[in-house]
């Protein structure tokens, strides 16, 4: 059995399952059926999904990026532009140049800050980041996309944590912070690669129990480190996507 933290009452089950986040597939170019599915899929589960047109935002509009965008946008989804804050090294002026592309060109309705730092000496830099965004685009939602927990202060600057990222077999030993158990599920996500289709069931209830309300679970790898295990659609989509719109049982 995996290790797990038992949660505050009210606070790490929900009376709904979890839903979808999709932390970026391929170029549309590349990965066109992937996108195409995404605009089939727009009821819940469904919460965002992250748009990275080349590592950021790219320097130039990109036709096929904005129409795979304004679809999901004209859907009802929220597209997030990814930002990648370097464990801290970037400047923010230099996130900000980005975060206005991706606004003036996607409509993107808030960012994944990818590569996010944990410690607390970073910490007022990154609320800094996140001040910056919010005044950027209307209403935004901010997710910090450290992979895994960082110190508890990062909860209250962004909508949401993600506070786990790699592969099943680590998934299913893993442990929430102790913390995370004063805080209601949505504010935390789970991304897990590797996952056979036969433990689906399984990976739920353990964000279940972590207490983390957006998920994303595929049977890609990432062959050791040389591959991106995020870029293209589980071989389960359908039934994955099913499964988290109705929730699984304890």
């Amino acid at each position: 059995m995996p290790h797990l933290t038992s949660a505050l009452k009210g606070t790490a089950q929900t009376g709904t399952g979890p839903r979808v986040g999709v932390p970026g597939y391929a170029h549309p170019l590349v990965a066109a059926t992937e996108w195409d599915a995404l605009t089939r899929r727009t009821a819940p589960p469904l919460h965002w999904v992250v748009l990275d047109v080349a590592r950021g935002p790219g320097d130039r509009p990109d036709p096929h990026c904005l129409e795979a965008a304004g679809r999901l946008t004209n859907a009802g989804v929220r597209v997030l532009g990814r930002l990648d804050l370097a464990r801290g090294a970037r400047a923010l002026l230099e996130l900000l140049a980005e975060a206005r592309r991706y606004r003036d060109w996607y409509r993107v309705g808030g960012f994944l800050l990818d590569r996010c730092p944990t410690d607390p000496s970073s910490l007022p830099a990154v609320r800094r980041t996140v001040s910056s965004l919010r005044a950027l685009v209307d209403d935004p939602h901010v997710v910090l996309g450290q992979g895994t927990h960082p110190c508890p202060g990062y909860v209250e600057a962004a909508d949401q944590l993600v506070t786990f990222a790699g592969a099943w077999h680590d998934y299913r030993w893993s442990q929430a912070a102790a913390w995370t158990a004063e805080h209601p599920p949505e504010r935390f996500c789970h991304f897990v690669h590797g996952v056979p289709r036969g433990h689906l069931d399984e990976a739920l209830r353990i964000a279940r129990w972590q207490g983390a309300a957006t998920v994303w679970f595929t049977d890609r790898t990432d062959l050791g480190g040389r591959v991106d295990p995020w870029e293209g659609m589980p071989g389960y989509w359908d039934d994955f996507v099913s499964r988290v719109g109705t929730g699984v049982s304890e």
